[in-house]
């Protein structure tokens, strides 16, 4: 089968059906005639045509830091989604949160013509700034606001603000922030300014809670909270820049004969399926990242078609959403 046959059989042109494969604008009715005799002939698109007629693949790349994780999932659906229904397929790299991986994954991906990137980043240094300013195809940045980059980001400021306020409201004045690295601003960062403002905010110093930078593995905040434990046995309420942090510290709070949320409340940010589960129910900020993968796939698709014409910085902030249980 060739376009040009498709084309006869549904009685559209064969721009038409090009305009189909590639997710181009086209009537409902045409769409539906030819995906009818795509289904009933099995065509399929020669890749190697393609990629000399369009100068790309006809894949879009991904980049993830880590694979282990609910967030990272829950985007990759998203972003799934929406290239399925516009026949474009992901190709996926890993970095372990590696910045020189980042960096290569960028190189390779451009050297093998995909079509666009999506980067779920951790943070800008100059040489990605200098990477994606240079690439040959768009770059779509999830999870991190980067001036001057297209993005999709979450209210991470206000996610733990709003967490540590409630805490606050409670007569929890010795808190203690189960944080980690600013390197990564938008969990890092941004998390732990929230927090900090809310504590000012409520009159209080922020030097008089205890702040505390850690990895992002359920150990982590184990370990964390048993050292806060051991050091300030007063601490009365915890916020976490994770709900995986948060889990591992309710595991040390009980251990060590704590009552949730009698002695310590807790809470974290993500509104993991297994804080539905825990005992009690872990109060969470939820977060919107499958609409995150959708929304950086939409974007990355529309300037995949106006690029040659010139598309702008496009920054989108997503809502979120404090989902009361049983911890706060």
């Amino acid at each position: 089968m060739t376009i040009k046959e498709v084309a006869q059989l549904a009685g559209v042109s064969a721009a038409a059906v090009s305009r189909y494969m590639n997710g181009g604008p086209i009537s409902g009715a045409k769409s539906e005639r030819i995906r009818a005799v795509i289904e009933r002939t099995g065509y399929r698109p020669n890749q190697a045509a393609q990629s000399m007629r369009t100068g790309t693949s006809g894949q879009i790349g991904v980049i993830i830091p880590r694979v282990n994780s609910g967030s990272a999932s829950e985007i990759l659906d998203g972003v799934m989604e929406r290239l399925q229904e516009n026949h474009y397929m992901m190709i996926l790299g890993l970095t372990e949160g590696s910045h020189e991986a980042e960096m290569q994954y960028l190189e390779i991906m451009q050297t093998n013509k995909v079509a666009g990137i999506i980067l779920m980043g951790t943070g800008m240094t100059p040489a990605l700034r200098d990477s994606i300013a240079g690439a040959a195809c768009p770059v779509i940045v999830t999870g991190q606001k980067f001036s001057g980059v297209s993005c999709v980001f979450h209210d991470d400021y206000h996610a733990v603000k709003d967490l540590t306020k409630r805490a606050l409201s409670r007569g929890r004045t010795e808190l203690a922030y189960i944080g980690v690295s600013e390197d990564d601003v938008a969990v890092g960062a941004e998390r732990r300014r929230g927090a900090e403002d809310a504590v000012r905010e409520a009159g209080l110093a922020p030097e008089d809670c205890v702040w505390k930078i850690t990895g992002f593995s359920f150990r982590n905040g184990e370990e964390t909270m048993r050292e806060i434990i051991q050091e300030h046995p007063s601490v009365n309420g915890v916020i976490c820049a994770t709900d995986t942090l948060a889990l591992g510290a309710m595991k040390a709070l009980r251990d060590a004969g704590k009552r949730i949320p009698d002695d310590v409340v807790i809470a974290g940010v993500g509104d993991n399926w297994a804080d539905q589960v825990s005992v009690p129910p872990l109060t969470s900020v939820h977060l919107y990242y499958r609409q995150c993968g959708v929304t950086a796939a939409n974007i990355l698709l529309n300037r995949m078609e106006t690029e040659a014409k010139g598309s702008p910085v496009t920054q989108t902030r997503l809502e979120c959403t404090v989902m009361e249980r049983g911890t706060l």
